[in-house]
């Protein structure tokens, strides 16, 4: 499936992004170098087993095991201790992040209640792109009938273009469906 995504990012997309841009070289044509998907899971103060259902959740949608992120400082205002498990996040590459941005495009997105597509507005200056899931069962492999809590994640897409408008035209390419 994810080999299908990199043959047209070879055969197809590159071609467009160098006559788009006027690379001088192929290899100028920005690419996409990892998806990094974030979950916060602030009750995990409160209940530890919170975030073992996030943590399990997580490998469900990526297919590897996440790394538990920990408070980087104390605010005694939320009940937080510096050091303290509260959140999960995973980084993707090569194959699985083809196979991930594949599903999320053609199946997940449009699973969205309401969905007129992704604001174009969310790229970061530099050419990466992020993107916020309110609820975690628009995947296909969450069961929604195990789901205790609906959580939303952060999709953080990092690619290799200097400027955003690049970015922009490569997940086009990709099939990113952007608010007209």
């Amino acid at each position: 499936m994810s080999a299908a995504l990199k043959e047209l990012y070879t055969s197809k997309i590159v071609p467009q992004l160098v006559e788009k841009f006027n690379y001088s070289s192929v290899m100028e044509a920005p690419k996409l170098e990892k998806i990094v998907i974030n979950i916060g899971v602030g009750d995990a103060v409160a209940n530890s087993k919170a975030l073992d259902i996030a943590v399990e959740e997580l490998t469900l949608l990526s297919g590897q095991k996440p790394v538990i992120t920990k408070a980087k400082k104390s605010i005694s205002n939320f009940k937080l201790r510096e050091g303290q498990a509260i959140g999960a996040k995973v980084t993707l590459r090569g194959d699985r992040m083809y196979y991930f941005l594949e599903k999320l495009v053609s199946v997940s997105l449009p699973r969205v209640r309401d969905f007129r597509g992704v604001s174009a507005d969310a790229f970061d200056g530099r050419g990466n792109y992020t993107l916020g899931v309110k609820e975690q069962i628009i995947f296909p492999e969450i069961n929604i009938d195990k789901v205790t809590k609906v959580r939303g994640m952060d999709i953080i897409i990092v690619t290799t273009a200097q400027t955003d408008e690049e970015a922009k035209s490569l997940l086009e390419a990709f099939g990113f469906p952007f608010k007209k």
